[in-house]
C-alpha cells in the first residue's frame, strides 16, 4: 500500500514528530522493540519528538516516571496530554470562570496548577445527590477520563449542564484498552451526560484542532512538518490529516491495515512499528 520511497519522505520532510504512547511506544509496561532506537535515530537526524496522550487520568509527571522505568529520560516540555489542552483552551477562551471538573486527582492537581477556579458543590442533604441550590451553578463541566466516578458526580454534571453550564470534555475515546479487554473512557462517560441532558460536548484531544495548535504553538514547527504517530486511525491519524500536519500510523496496536480501505481517514503512511521508522530514518 505504501512503498518504501513514499515511507522514507515522510520522515524526511517531519521535523516534529508527536508519537502516542501505548500501543505506539509500549503496551501497558513494556517498551516495544526498537522504540528507544527510534528516539536515537531522531536525535541523530536533527529532528525532535514529543509524546501526546488522549488519557487525562494520570498526570504528565507520572508518565514521565513510567518512561522512566522504561529507560526513557524526558522532560516536562516533551509530553502533552488532553488534559493539558483542555487547561490552554479554558485560560485562553474562558479565563476565570469556574469549572465543574469530572476528573482524577491528578487532573484535579493540573487544572488548579494550571490556574482554573475550580467549583466545589454544595453538599446535598437530599438522597439521590442533587445540588442543593442550582442557581448557584458553575459555567463550564469538563469531563475528564474520571476513574474516581461516582453517581454523585455524574448527577452534578447532568443537573449543572441542563441549567445553562458549558459542556467540554478532553477527549472522544470511548474505551480504554487494558490487559484482558477495555474500560469505560471518556467518551462513554459523555454518552452518558449526552443521553440524559440533550447536550453533546466539546471535545479538545486528540484528533481536534485544539491539539494541534498547542502542538505548533509550544514547539514553535509548523504544523505541514509535524507528524502524529498512533496506532489509532480516528484518534493518532486523524489528529494530522485533519488539521493541515501528516498522520503515521503503527501497527502495533488497535488498527490493522485492513482497516484503511473502510476508513474515512487515510494516513500518510503505515510502518510495521516504530522500530521500521527508526530503521528507515538511519537510512535517510
Amino acid at each position: 500500500m505504501f512503498d518504501i520511497e513514499t515511507k522514507k519522505n515522510v520522515l524526511e520532510t517531519t521535523e516534529l514528530f508527536v508519537l502516542d504512547m501505548d500501543g505506539t511506544f509500549y503496551l501497558d509496561n513494556d517498551i516495544l522493540d526498537g522504540a528507544l532506537d527510534f528516539l536515537e535515530a531522531v536525535k541523530n537526524s536533527g529532528k525532535k519528538y514529543i509524546f501526546f496522550t488522549n488519557n487525562s487520568s494520570t498526570s504528565a509527571e507520572l508518565y514521565i516516571e513510567k518512561l522512566k522505568r522504561m529507560n526513557c529520560h524526558i522532560t516536562r516540555d516533551q509530553i502533552m496530554t488532553s488534559g493539558d489542552v483542555m487547561i490552554r483552551y479554558l485560560n485562553s477562551v474562558y479565563p476565570g470562570k469556574k469549572v465543574y471538573l469530572l476528573g482524577t486527582k491528578a487532573l484535579v492537581d493540573s487544572f488548579v496548577e494550571g490556574g482554573i477556579d475550580l467549583f466545589v458543590p454544595e453538599i446535598s442533604e437530599k438522597e439521590g445527590f442533587v445540588p442543593a441550590d442550582t442557581a448557584n451553578i458553575p459555567d463550564i463541566v469538563v469531563v475528564g477520563f474520571d476513574k474516581t466516578l461516582t453517581y454523585e458526580k455524574l448527577t452534578n454534571a447532568c443537573t449543572y449542564i441542563r441549567n445553562g453550564a458549558l459542556f467540554l470534555a478532553t477527549h472522544l475515546d470511548i474505551n480504554c484498552p487494558v490487559k484482558g479487554g477495555f474500560i469505560i473512557d471518556c467518551g462513554a462517560i459523555c454518552a452518558a451526560i449526552s443521553l440524559s441532558t440533550g447536550k453533546e460536548p466539546k471535545y479538545v484531544g486528540k484528533p481536534f484542532k485544539e491539539t494541534v495548535d498547542m502542538v505548533v504553538d509550544a514547539t514553535n514547527v509548523p504544523r505541514e512538518r509535524i507528524s502524529f504517530v498512533g496506532d489509532r486511525l480516528y484518534t493518532d491519524v486523524a489528529t494530522g490529516v485533519k488539521n493541515g500536519a501528516k498522520g503515521i500510523l503503527v501497527l502495533t496496536g488497535e488498527a490493522g491495515i485492513e482497516d484503511i480501505p473502510d476508513s474515512e481517514v487515510k494516513p500518510d503512511a503505515v510502518y510495521e512499528s516504530i522500530k521500521e521508522m527508526g530503521n528507515l530514518l538511519k537510512l535517510s
